[in-house]
């Protein structure tokens, strides 16, 4: 039966060669376009990482708009996200745009540069989640707020960086006047993260919405 299928096959393909021809060709266009796509995304990256050097030592500096636009010889973020965008240094040039923008209160900017942030970074994917929560706080947008710290302490749970997620999430429940869902955040750190240096914050936050309630 399995002879018989072959043989068919084979005939076919005796008949249909050009059929065979673009088949082949078409592999070959596809294989050799992910490589090639690969080897030049590659050769993206690392000048991507070579143009974005000055800036983030402007970042770092506190320069924020020589870091954001550019010097006139070296990259600002912005170039680097328009010439750069699909490669790693490129979307975390996002990261930074973001975190500028935020420091200069302009926050709908900040969430726009930092929703475009989306890798699978242990550290800075998390940051830049609660970086868009501290935008929406200074928007006095609450729910928003809450929404987006939510997401920071739920990714990766560590016991360095998540307990200050959980507090910024039980401040934000509070000022929604959601005080059992802040006073959850709040034990949240009290439990799982003891160690940490937020633990005495939580058990005081906690302690003066028990009080009052």
């Amino acid at each position: 039966m399995i002879k018989e299928k072959l043989v068919g096959i084979e005939h076919w393909a005796e008949r249909n060669p050009k059929i065979i021809i673009g088949i082949v060709a078409a592999l070959v266009l596809v294989v050799g376009g992910f490589f090639g796509w690969k080897y030049y995304i590659g050769n993206q990256e690392g000048q991507a990482q070579k143009d974005m050097f000055q800036a983030i030592r402007y970042f770092e500096s506190d320069s924020l708009n020589l870091a954001l636009n550019g010097d006139g010889n070296n990259l600002g973020f912005l170039q680097i996200i328009d010439d750069y965008g699909m490669t790693q240094a490129g979307k975390l040039a996002n990261f930074y745009a973001g975190a500028i923008c935020l420091k200069q209160a302009k926050y709908s900017l900040a969430i726009y540069y930092l929703e475009d942030y989306n890798t699978n970074d242990l550290l800075v994917q998390p940051r830049a989640y609660s970086l868009i929560g501290d935008a929406y706080m200074e928007q006095k947008d609450y729910e928003n707020a809450v929404k987006w710290y939510s997401k920071a302490s739920d990714y990766k749970p560590n016991k360095e960086f998540t307990p200050a997620y959980l507090m910024k999430e039980g401040l934000a429940y509070e000022k929604l006047n959601q005080n059992d869902k802040a006073k959850e955040a709040y034990q949240k750190v009290i439990d799982k993260y003891w160690e940490s240096s937020e633990v005495q914050n939580a058990k005081k936050y906690k302690a003066k919405l028990e009080t009052n309630s």
